[in-house]
């Protein structure tokens, strides 16, 4: 159903989860133009109260199944635990609601798939959280990559742990790693082929609590990243090399999260000079490019509700979650077999996706 504001029209949204995420989720929500939030659900009436005092129009519950059934709410937001995010959203979409997940999209790639399949059917917008896509640190990585001022992609490499926070029902690949998959995937526009990756889990009964994951590419580009919760310090660095410049991005930076090096190598393989090193060095100037300042998660509550005004796919649809919970699963895969090489499937979700206006 559709209310008007003026002459804008107002897409009501539910909640379904006020834990960790749903607070921040709830507020860009809420201070958006041309958005209302008509209901939170979540089964600690703790949670619920804190709700009712900070916004008193909304309505609460500890049923999910009374945001499915309220025909005035168009889209579903869904910020629970992964293990409950096929049910939630398959139940939101086949009543004909727009939806949103947080990552990782789903427990397995089945699943992410059903999804997919049940959206393109209903013509329904399907929106996965991969927040970092809509900082402007990655954006503007994205932008330089794209006009080829870094040349040819050679290497991703990051490093992101912290001392916890350990999660009970993912390990720190899904936990942590997701975010790199989904930078790469944004960052390459291209899906792995293959990953190896090795980890531990140290406390017995819990996931994997530390992981380094390698993963491969048919452009010859190669990605890697170091997840742990159990780092003495915070650190989130990110290093893209190219053949004509690199790029670091440090997330925890104030200022100057992503600086720009004109630094690189030459190879020559001229029979003059074989008998010197072939390798060449080029070290150019620094830069730091001006970035968007803007809330990433603002700029994604924004996107999700054009995308449905306007019934175009997200940037990060429910193809792209399901390419980065099967890169997941094949990671973990690798990981509990000790590193060895996993191959990554291609699929249909690689086309090109458009979607009709409803």
């Amino acid at each position: 159903m559709e209310d008007k504001l003026g002459s804008k029209a107002v897409v009501n949204i539910g909640l379904i989860g006020y834990g960790y995420w749903g607070p921040n989720l709830l507020r860009n929500f809420a201070e958006l133009p041309g958005v209302r939030t008509v209901a939170v659900a979540d089964l600690r009436p703790a949670q619920l109260e804190s709700v009712s005092r900070r916004y008193p129009s909304i309505r609460t519950t500890t049923h999910f199944e009374d945001l499915i059934a309220d025909e005035s709410i168009e889209a579903i937001v869904v910020a629970t635990p992964v293990a409950t995010h096929f049910e939630f959203g398959m139940a939101a979409l086949k009543a004909g609601k727009h939806l949103w997940l947080e990552k990782p999209m789903t427990e397995t790639s089945h699943q992410a798939e059903k999804l997919v399949e049940e959206a393109e059917k209903r013509s329904l917008t399907l929106f996965v959280d991969h927040t970092f896509i809509y900082t402007g640190a990655v954006r503007k990585m994205g932008e330089l990559i794209k006009s080829g001022d870094l040349g040819k992609i050679l290497y991703y490499d990051s490093t992101r742990v912290n001392l916890g926070l350990f999660q009970r029902d993912v390990n720190v690949i899904a936990d942590l790693a997701v975010h790199d998959f989904a930078i790469l995937d944004y960052l390459l526009d291209e899906h792995p082929i293959a990953v190896s990756a090795s980890g531990i889990n140290h406390f017995p009964g819990t996931p994997e609590n530390l992981a380094y994951i390698t993963l491969f590419y048919d452009s010859g580009a190669i990605g890697h990243t170091n997840v742990s919760w159990l780092a003495p310090v915070k650190v989130r660095k990110v290093l893209v090399g190219g053949s004509k410049r690199m790029i670091t991005y440090d997330d925890l930076e104030p200022s100057e999260k992503v600086r720009v090096y004109d630094k690189g190598i030459s190879f020559t393989d001229d029979p003059k000079v074989i008998h010197e090193m072939r390798v060449g060095y080029r070290t150019g100037d620094m830069w730091a490019p001006k970035l968007d300042g803007s809330e990433a998660l603002r700029v994604a509550v924004e996107h999700f509700v054009e995308c449905i005004a306007k019934g175009e796919p997200p940037i990060t649809d429910g193809r792209l979650g399901l390419r980065i919970v099967e890169v997941i699963e094949a990671a973990t895969s690798s990981m509990r077999g000790r590193g060895e090489t996993v191959r990554i499937r291609r699929h249909k979700s690689d086309e090109p996706l458009t979607y009709a206006s409803r």
